[in-house]
């Protein structure tokens, strides 16, 4: 192998890595989230019938911060990482569920989930700073006169 092309391997794995961990951490964070949702519920702070907009509250605070920290652990392009990254919380989010219940339904607000996971890990793409990284600016040199 050339070395240019263990160069892009590297990236691609530096990539997949970050993006992986940030599905993961923006997993972690959106039960997290939908845990204190559901201690106001049962407080009291929060009405019953808000359930459905807490879960997608939940799937964009957690993609945002998993795709915030992938974008800034790689430094690529942000806009396909923070999509990948909530793509893949809306994957992981879909295998618990099937894994967790008996009947298997995408009628029943995956949408909004699916939706909710790629605009927070967009928003965070799109804010995190990725893309290409200019180099430090220099003053120019005065002259003399």
């Amino acid at each position: 192998m050339r070395k240019n092309e263990e160069e892009h391997g590297a990236m691609l794995l530096r990539y997949g890595k970050g993006i992986l961990l940030g599905g993961g951490i923006g997993l972690i964070l959106c039960l997290g989230f939908l845990l204190l949702a559901a201690l106001g519920i049962s407080r009291g702070l929060f009405d019953a019938g808000l359930r459905y907009q807490l879960t997608v509250v939940a799937c964009v605070v957690g993609s945002f911060c998993g795709a915030l920290l992938a974008v800034r652990r790689c430094g690529g392009p942000g806009l396909f990482l923070g999509l990948a990254v909530g793509t893949v919380l809306f994957l992981l989010q879909l295998t618990m569920g099937i894994l967790l219940y008996d009947t298997f339904s995408l009628d029943s607000g995956a949408l909004g989930l699916l939706f909710g996971s790629l605009c927070g890990g967009a928003a965070a793409g799109i804010l995190g700073g990725g893309g290409k990284r200019r180099g430090p600016v220099r003053e120019k040199k005065k002259r003399r006169r």
